[in-house]
């Protein structure tokens, strides 16, 4: 079945909280795999992360990557939006205020620090599963 809205509100009932995902990087021939805490909205994943890791290193290199959780797998453009903290970053740090709400200020982030970045990865391509069928986009 083709991507439809239908698909698009079981992405936001599945995923527009916090939810644990497998991030998949890719450098040269050697692929990367990390579980990271992500959010769905408006078409993309997001998540919190430091700008100076290596799955950032990784994706300065190819920000080609894959998402997987869930009955769901994608591949993204991955894209740094920079400091959590930015003017320009207000709105969305808010909406991930509240899905992250669980832990966000448990003390894992520092949010003085201009590394702590906001990752956005839009969604090129998908699979999704829901109750015995399959979206694809």
């Amino acid at each position: 079945m083709q991507w439809n809205e239908e698909a698009e509100e079981i992405m936001r009932e599945r995923f527009g909280g916090d939810n644990e995902m497998a991030l998949a990087t890719c450098r040269g021939n050697v692929p990367s795999v990390r579980t990271v805490n992500a959010t769905y909205w408006e078409g993309c994943f997001y998540v919190i992360t430091h700008g100076l890791s290596r799955k950032m290193e990784e994706i300065g290199d190819n920000p080609t990557v894959a998402l997987s959780g869930d009955w769901f797998t994608c591949h993204g453009e991955a894209a740094s939006l920079g400091w959590f903290g930015r003017e320009e970053n207000r709105a969305l740090a808010a909406h991930l205020r509240q899905a992250f709400a669980s832990w966000i200020d448990n003390g894992h982030n520092d949010f003085a620090d201009e590394n702590t970045i906001i990752l956005q990865v839009r969604v090129t391509d998908a699979l999704l599963l829901s109750h015995g069928r399959r979206f694809e986009k």
